[in-house]
């Protein structure tokens, strides 16, 4: 990475750690029981095989694994979607992505250009919109993935400062190697944050999508090549806002979450054949997938003396549920015209209750229902049920490295009639699919899981489809300041109070 790039990362990290200073400043004096603290650590394409907590023994994760021995361990944390930004969009709104438009049914599922129409709708109403209105500070700082403009290339109606955040600075797409250094700063500055009172902030990382960076005091440094050093620096970034917290007491006073956006990209492989992508430990395929290794992610709780800690839940939950569990910590109100898909966590995590409310959850391939776990009340076994399954390529492989990502229709997929059938708690690896002949409530539970299919499926409503071709493709009107595509522009700050006005010329 160039020097430009290096100097960008460090700023951003200089940053990051002022931010969070301010805000603990801010708010010794004013936390409430009913209002705590929300810090929201999410990394990219970080596989849950990558963590010690979860089981790996040659990554050092001991920032991350202290969350894990000082809180709780969501061993089924289910991301909605295999793929960042329909992820990304269900973890924002407590809603699978489907509802608000963001899951497509063309082959690309994720926003690939700053300079695309299509983004988070306005009408959706995220948990920081709800902080917000409830007296919070909130800030964004890293990764949006999530939209960026309509129509001009300032109209902004798709930024994180649209949707309830008072502060962002970061990337407004991923990690692509978009950046031309000279060119302006991809971070978009937003307006001052709101002083005196509680704080969320959400860390959404870099890491470890590619391209892969590590800085100078971690390159080199573990034993996987370039992507441990990457995440052994993420785990140092935890360490130092755990640390934080810590030095200001707001330990006590702040919920402290840390999960992935989807599993581990297993196709990503360096031109010099280095491994690039994670770990998915004993699941299954990997991002772009429903396999238990493309949903499967890290889910980790921390709130001392609230959350009792070394606790492990089996049972499955969802990054949908950070929604309203933050929203009802905050004292504000689950929006009531529209379905929230998520379910607040603290029963659960507390100890109140021992059962998920998730009795379903329904897996999306795109804009396809690929598959959809069931979790009886009154059984251990977690049913998993699969429509059709993508098409590995070479096929001995667990992924698709021919085509770099799963796709999800026509000749990429195989549909299976009946549906392939596993019980993931017997069969978490999802090795041997189920038969009449090995399983006698067979077409039983098929049965049950085609009604909630049913139901579900009525309760969708149409809506805009933000990842069309149309809102996909680049548009050169749209288009930031300092890209590839950009030669001749800058940004320029007029006022610590307005959006950044972009020029070209």
């Amino acid at each position: 990475m160039n020097q430009a790039a290096t100097s960008k990362r460090k700023k951003m990290g200089v940053l990051l750690f002022l931010t969070v200073f301010q805000c603990a400043i801010n708010s010794v004096n004013t936390y409430g029981v009913s209002n705590p603290n929300v810090v929201l650590l999410i990394a990219d394409d970080l596989g849950i095989g990558d963590l010690g907590c979860y089981g790996n023994r040659t990554l050092r994760t001991p920032n991350i694994d202290r969350l894990a021995k000082e809180g709780v361990t969501l061993t089924q944390h289910i991301a909605a979607s295999p793929l960042c930004t329909p992820s990304r969009a269900a973890f924002l709104t407590g809603r699978y992505p489907i509802r608000s438009g963001m899951a497509a049914f063309s082959r690309v599922g994720v926003f690939l250009f700053s300079a695309s129409s299509g983004g988070l709708p306005s009408e959706e109403i995220t948990f920081s919109k709800l902080l917000k209105q409830r007296g919070y500070a909130t800030a964004l700082i890293g990764k949006w993935h999530l939209g960026m403009n309509c129509e001009s290339n300032n109209d902004f109606c798709h930024h994180p400062l649209s949707h309830g955040f008072d502060y962002f600075y970061g990337l407004t797409v991923t990690n692509l190697r978009d950046c031309k250094p000279g060119h302006g700063s991809v971070f978009l500055k937003g307006v001052q944050r709101n002083h005196n009172a509680p704080f969320l902030l959400v860390l959404s990382y870099l890491h470890v999508h590619t391209a892969l960076y590590a800085s100078k005091m971690f390159r080199g440094k573990s034993r996987h090549g370039l992507y441990g050093d990457a995440v052994e620096e993420m785990d140092w970034s935890v360490g130092q806002m755990l640390d934080v917290l810590e030095n200001y007491n707001l330990s006590s006073r702040s919920l402290v979450y840390f999960s992935s956006d989807q599993g581990a990209h297993i196709e990503e492989i360096s031109s010099s054949g280095e491994v690039h992508g994670g770990c998915n430990g004993i699941y299954k395929g990997g991002k772009s997938t429903n396999w238990e290794g493309g949903i499967r992610v890290p889910g980790l709780l921390r709130w001392p003396g609230v959350i009792q800690a070394g606790t492990y839940i089996d049972d499955p939950t969802s990054n949908m549920d950070i929604f309203p569990t933050i929203v009802k910590l905050a004292g504000a109100q689950l929006p009531y015209d529209r379905i929230i898909d998520g379910h607040d966590l603290m029963p659960l995590l507390q100890g109140k209750v021992i059962r998920s409310k998730h009795e379903f959850l329904f897996h999306y391939c795109n804009a396809y229902l690929n598959a959809v776990r069931w979790h009886p009340g009154n059984s251990e076994s977690v049913w998993k049920v699969f429509f059709f399954t993508p098409n590995f390529t070479p096929e001995d492989s667990s992924g698709c490295y021919d085509s770099h990502v799963c796709f999800c229709y026509g000749g990429f997929v195989t549909h299976h009639d009946p549906p392939l059938l596993f019980d993931l708690s017997r069969d978490p690896e999802e090795k041997v699919p189920l038969t009449p002949e090995t399983e006698s409530r067979f077409y039983e539970i098929l049965s049950v899981m085609q009604l909630a299919v049913d139901n579900h499926t009525r309760s969708l409503q149409a809506v805009s489809d933000q990842l069309s071709w149309n809102n996909l493709v680049w548009k050169p009107w749209l288009q930031l300041c300092c890209s590839s595509f950009s030669q001749f522009c800058y940004c320029d700050y007029d006022s610590e109070n307005s959006l950044p006005e972009v020029y070209s010329g």
